[in-house]
C-alpha cells in the first residue's frame, strides 16, 4: 500500500542525488509498516550504494510489535525529516500569513531480512559511522563479547530495496528576495535546533 507525499509543484525536488544526500545527512527516520493497524518506529537508517544499487538498512528490537510484521517483500514507508522552523508574518514586508519551512524525503522500500552475518557487518558500519566523529571512538570490538551476544540476539536486521523516492523543499520559493533575507536573519536570532539549520537551508536555495 503505497502512500504519496503531498508535494506542491513549487516545492517538490525528487532529483536522485537531492533524495540520496537528504538521506545521508538525516539518517533517523520513523519507519512505517502495516500490521494490525499502521505502526511506526523510529531508527537509524544508512544507506549502502553501488554503482548501479543503492539500497537502505536498518534493525529493530524483537520486542518491538512491528517485528511480526516484518517480513520479506513487504512494503514499508521510511519518513527522513530535516530542519523545520516556523515563520512568523511579522517578517514580511507586507501582510501575509505565517508559515512553516521544512523539508523531508518519503521513501516505499521492499524488505528482505537480514541474514545474521549481514547484520553483523550492518552493525558494525552503523557504529562506525556514528563513532567517526566522536573524540574517543569506539568501535564493536571494544564492547564486551557477552553484552554483543546478548543484544545482537535480541534484534532483527533488514534490508530496504527503494522503488519510490520523492522529496519536498519548502523553503520560501518564490518570495520577494527581501522577504527571503529578513526570514534568514530572523531564523539566526535563533540559533536553537532548528531554526538556525532552516536559515542555513534557505541561504543554500537563495544564495
Amino acid at each position: 500500500m503505497s502512500i504519496d507525499m503531498y508535494q506542491p509543484k513549487k516545492y517538490t525536488n525528487n532529483q536522485l542525488p537531492f533524495l540520496k544526500t537528504f538521506i545521508k545527512e538525516n539518517p533517523f527516520a520513523t519507519i512505517v509498516l502495516n500490521g494490525e493497524m499502521l505502526l511506526a518506529t523510529h531508527v537509524p537508517v544508512l544507506a549502502e550504494e553501488g554503482a548501479d544499487t543503492f539500497r537502505l538498512y536498518a534493525h529493530i528490537a524483537n520486542h518491538n510489535p512491528m517485528r511480526r510484521f516484518l517480513e520479506n517483500g513487504t512494503e514499508m514507508l521510511l519518513v527522513f525529516t530535516g530542519a523545520h522552523a516556523y515563520v512568523s508574518s511579522s517578517w514580511y514586508s507586507a501582510p501575509d500569513i505565517p508559515t512553516w519551512d521544512y523539508s523531508a524525503v518519503h521513501v516505499n522500500a521492499n524488505i528482505r531480512i537480514q541474514k545474521d552475518h549481514e547484520l553483523q557487518e550492518s552493525l558494525v558500519k552503523l557504529i562506525d559511522h556514528f563513532e567517526i566523529d566522536q573524540e574517543k571512538p569506539i568501535t564493536y570490538r571494544d564492547i564486551p563479547s557477552e553484552i554483543w551476544r546478548e543484544n545482537f540476539s535480541e534484534i532483527t536486521g533488514f534490508w530496504l530495496n527503494p522503488f519510490n523516492m520523492v522529496g519536498i523543499e519548502k523553503l520560501h520559493q518564490g518570495f520577494e528576495a527581501a522577504d527571503v533575507e529578513n526570514i534568514k536573519s530572523q531564523l539566526d536570532k535563533r540559533s536553537n535546533c532548528p531554526y538556525h539549520k532552516i536559515s542555513i537551508d534557505l541561504k543554500k536555495k537563495h544564495g
